[in-house]
């Protein structure tokens, strides 16, 4: 473990909250995996509560038709931080998980090819706007200054998860080792009910049209905003503080960085080399 700051440490080549002990990541290495096991896996604010909702929804009726008031936090827990401590190894089958972690730090069990990795990535240049906003409601990180700030944080990996680049390409590049679905936010924006039906096809899991059309309607941004299973404001201020602001910011549309006046230039000055991934 190597401290970076009050908010940052870097444990084996990559960067967590300090709220995420050294000591639950290691333990991961051993963490038994099922076969119908599934992991929804992304770099932060790359679309991962939209995802959770998704794949909720397809899975479980009782979400669809509203019969439970489950939260996603409870459908679909974090793998590397437990937050509502729950018994993981005795979760009712399918487990859904969700993970931040790189492909060298998930549990060695996911390498049988059974078990089920939904990977999601997003546009860096969008994922970094979003990560900005996001620290302003978020306690357990650091809040930059500004935004060039951040920019220089970010580009030199100095954020919760390292460098956007090693997350994406680490995964791409050892896809042959895992069963996974690579998604892009952007084409699951541009068409949500084709890339619901190609995370059905994935699962193997069978929905009417009309299910599906269900899964597409709860799923839209405007729906999920005032979902209070699915907007997160059901978390303790000390982690995520939605007093501050909305932790579902925004959904369609590119972010504009002329949000963050006076530094468009060097926002589209970024080098290519540390947003093109070889996907």
């Amino acid at each position: 473990m190597e401290p970076e700051n009050k908010f940052l440490y870097k444990h084996k080549g990559y960067y967590f909250v300090k709220g995420v002990s050294p000591e639950s990541i290691d333990s991961l290495e051993s963490f038994e995996i099922k076969d119908d096991d599934i992991f929804i896996i992304t770099y932060p604010k790359s679309g991962t509560i939209w995802t959770q909702n998704i794949v909720s929804l397809i899975l479980h009726e009782c979400h669809r038709d509203g019969t439970e008031n489950i939260t996603l936090i409870d459908r679909a827990p974090w793998l590397e931080c437990n937050i509502a401590d729950i018994d993981y190894p005795n979760r009712p089958s399918p487990r859904l998980f969700t993970s931040h972690l790189p492909y060298y730090l998930v549990p060695k069990g996911l390498q049988n090819k059974r078990a089920k990795i939904i990977y999601v990535f997003r546009n860096p240049k969008d994922v970094l706007v979003s990560t900005y906003h996001f620290t302003k409601i978020t306690p357990v990180r650091e809040t930059p200054k500004d935004f060039d700030t951040f920019l220089e944080w970010f580009l030199s990996g100095k954020v919760p998860s390292s460098l956007w680049l090693d997350h994406v390409e680490g995964w791409y590049t050892h896809k042959g080792d895992f069963n996974i679905l690579f998604l892009s936010y952007e084409e699951m924006k541009k068409d949500l009910r084709s890339s619901v039906l190609k995370i059905c096809n994935f699962l193997g899991k069978k929905l009417s049209g009309k299910e599906v059309d269900e899964v597409v309607d709860k799923a839209t941004f405007d729906n999920m905003k005032v979902d209070s299973r699915a907007n997160y404001t059901f978390m303790p201020p000390d982690i995520v503080d939605c007093r501050k602001g909305d932790f579902l910011r925004k959904g369609p549309g590119h972010l504009a960085v002329t949000e963050l006046s006076g530094n468009s230039t060097k926002y589209q000055s970024i080098p290519e080399s540390h947003v093109k991934p070889a996907v």
